[in-house]
């Protein structure tokens, strides 16, 4: 059977782009991953200059942040090519079957037009840049180039990946947003009587981006995005400037280092060799499962930084176990998430820093405060672990066992990272990002040295992966930044904050940190944490202070109510990450998880309402 001679045109024109696609994601893949080896090298060499030779590198600091820009836009390059980015798709089981094919492919083209708009935006940020220099002399465009060429890429990348479906469903998927395009333009020329139209159309677009499960980034960046175009007193170039500047930033580089660390420890073999000496510890007991669960989620927080990477990490270890073991799996996932969210405090969480960072409080300050609630709230999850589990059989769930030397160096090995990071943050010897660059060659030389593991190809693949998922995270930060900036232009933020002061005035500063709990479990549910603490944070921390709570106690009571919300069902997204991680439907787990999200609740009450379970310990080491 021939093919109409347009259809195999179309389809080679498909096939060119996919190559194209492919060829540039795998430049970004290793630029990426080279951008965060040297990275590591510079941040580390810096550091060994300024505290044991006494000659700082004065340039280190801005060369470290020109590719901390490039390792996010290529990583986010990265993850589009691989269709690796996280959403919400839980309302798209209320569309109806036959036109779910439809939204879920729009979806695409709002990748398309993301890419495409911060594509020309960056293209004009890179022209105003080039004859401009930076403090000590380096070009501006080092900055900004990299964005243009993530962009560029993703473009390409967001562009086949929207042309892989049945013509049909491409061609009306394209048209029905274009047709949302054109009402939305035409909205800006008829009276509807809104007193803010780009506001309106930012939340509309919003909305309709998380109905429809575009993912998180791509909904911020759209809202964003759509403000910036229809708002004629701002030029466009304003969009590519604020993504840019949201991760623009040194202290975030301790984001990707931590997750670099974590993942070579998991790779070095220490990760399965510590969780085994958990379980052949504490398996015996009545939910010894449960609680092993429990205590490597605790454990592996502080190395990885990340909940949804120690989720990865324990579970992909644990679940085996777990199976071989004949215990439900929808309890074991039930217990992962709540565990992340009792972690969410445990340094050096990502969340720590980018609260850190917002609000302009001492990370490493957060750090310590964050301990003690946690610990809180671990000991209530053990002490339910004991009450609704079981016990198990130890050699079901390991039939074929480690030699105990190995799995005692593998707990020596993590646990001295841990008091390495502990003791800098501690002593002030260090900032977060200079920790964190040590802790990376910490995991590599003294894991290999210890398990001879860690291959050099593994290494490069670690490097690549990663350097992607950095930039599908700090992609989310860079937008939802950019987002922010167009909210504070709207004076909502400002809005917001008179009328929770007149709540606190009237009604007490108690009802304003209930009402903050509240609105942060619901937008953490919806928003990956760190987009929920960058809208929320600059207008809550300071009210807070405002009506006497200490910032250090409120910034802790946020992270952990956004927590509960990321890993709640039936919307938070941690959640669903859970599940597809252990293998369970996530309507299997809601049951057997309530009781310990309950727990959860109750205990993230009792440290709001008693301040000095996050103040004294942080008080007493003198922050």
């Amino acid at each position: 059977m021939t093919l109409p001679v347009t259809l195999e045109m179309s389809i080679k024109k498909v096939a060119i782009l996919t190559q194209l696609s492919r060829g540039l994601t795998r430049f970004t893949a290793w630029g990426g991953a080279l951008a965060l080896l040297i990275n590591v090298v510079v941040v580390f060499a810096s550091v060994i200059w300024r505290y044991a030779l006494h000659s700082p590198i004065e340039w280190a600091e801005e060369v470290a942040r020109a590719l901390m820009v490039t390792l996010v836009f290529f990583g986010v390059a990265t993850s589009t090519g691989r269709g690796r980015h996280i959403g919400v798709d839980l309302f798209l089981r209320w569309v109806p079957a036959v036109a779910r094919p439809y939204v879920v492919h729009a979806s695409r083209w709002v990748l398309v037009l993301v890419a495409l708009g911060l594509t020309v935006s960056s293209f004009s940020l890179v022209g105003i840049s080039l004859p401009q220099t930076t403090e000590h002399g380096l070009p501006q465009a080092i900055f900004v180039v990299p964005v243009f060429i993530g962009a560029a890429v993703m473009l390409v990348s967001a562009l086949d990946h929207a042309c892989q479906a049945p013509l049909k469903v491409v061609l009306i998927s394209a048209a029905a947003v274009a047709l949302l395009g054109g009402a939305g333009y035409l909205s800006l020329h008829a009276p509807l009587g809104f007193s803010s139209l780009p506001a309106a159309l930012m939340l509309a677009c919003f909305i309709l981006g998380i109905i429809s499960g575009v993912p998180i980034a791509f909904t911020l960046g759209m809202s964003a995005m759509v403000f910036f175009l229809s708002d004629p007193s701002l030029p466009f170039v304003f969009f590519a400037q604020q993504v840019t500047a949201g991760v623009d930033h040194f202290v975030l580089l301790a984001i990707p280092f931590f997750l670099l660390a974590g993942a070579v420890m998991e790779v070095n073999g220490m990760s399965s060799r510590l969780v085994e000496l958990i379980v052949r510890g504490m398996g015996r007991y009545r939910g010894g499962l449960n609680m092993t669960t429990i205590v490597s989620m605790a454990f592996f927080s502080g190395i990885s930084g990340s909940k949804l990477a120690d989720v990865a990490t324990v579970g992909g270890v644990l679940m085996p176990a777990v199976r071989r073991a004949r215990q439900p799996a929808a309890e074991s996932a039930g217990v992962f998430a709540a565990s992340a969210i009792m972690a969410e405090t445990i340094p050096p969480c990502v969340n720590l820093i980018v609260m850190g960072f917002i609000a302009n409080i001492s990370i490493g300050a957060l750090f310590i405060a964050g301990l003690i609630p946690a610990l809180c709230l671990l000991v209530l999850l053990l002490i339910a672990a004991v009450i609704f589990g079981k016990r198990i059989n130890v050699d079901d769930a390991y039939p074929v066992r480690m030699p105990t030397r190995q799995l005692l160096i593998g707990a020596a090995v993590g646990l001295v990272m841990i008091l390495m990071i502990g003791k800098g943050v501690v002593a002030g010897i260090a900032t977060s990002t200079e920790i964190s660059a040590f802790a990376v060659v910490y995991a590599i030389v003294v894991g290999r040295l210890a398990f001879g593991e860690l291959t050099l190809k593994a290494t490069v693949k670690l490097f690549v992966d990663t350097a992607a998922l950095s930039g599908m995270l700090l992609f989310i930060v860079a937008c939802a930044t950019s987002l922010s900036f167009a909210l504070t232009i709207e004076m909502i933020p400002q809005q917001c904050a008179q009328l929770l002061v007149a709540i606190g005035a009237d009604y007490g500063p108690w009802l304003f940190l209930l009402l903050s709990i509240v609105i942060l479990i619901i937008f953490g549910a919806v928003l990956e944490g760190a987009p929920a603490l960058i809208i929320f944070a600059p207008i809550l921390v300071p009210i807070a202070t405002q009506l006497g709570f200490n910032p250090l106690h409120y910034a802790i009571v946020m992270i952990l109510a956004m927590g509960f919300g990321l890993f709640s069902p039936p919307i938070g997204l941690g959640l669903y990450t859970t599940c597809a991680i252990c293998g369970v439907p996530m309507q299997d787990v809601i049951k057997p998880m309530a009781k310990y999200l309950l727990i959860i609740l109750l205990g993230i009450i009792v440290i709001a309402l008693f301040p000095a379970l996050t103040t004294w310990l942080p008080t007493r080491l003198g922050y």
